[in-house]
């Protein structure tokens, strides 16, 4: 595989991957019932032991 390859590959193909992953992320985000688990992850840094 020569650099042109490879850079085409990542402008078509590789951009696609990102786009779905990005679309995927803030869906996971934005999940119903997906705020009491967020709010917990937040508070793990307060907490004493």
């Amino acid at each position: 595989m020569d650099y042109n390859t490879l850079r085409h590959f990542a402008d078509s193909w590789g951009l696609l991957a990102m786009t779905v992953f990005f679309i995927g992320a803030v869906l996971f985000a934005l999940r119903p019932g997906s705020r009491e688990s967020a709010e917990q992850a937040a508070q793990i840094p307060l907490k004493e032991d």
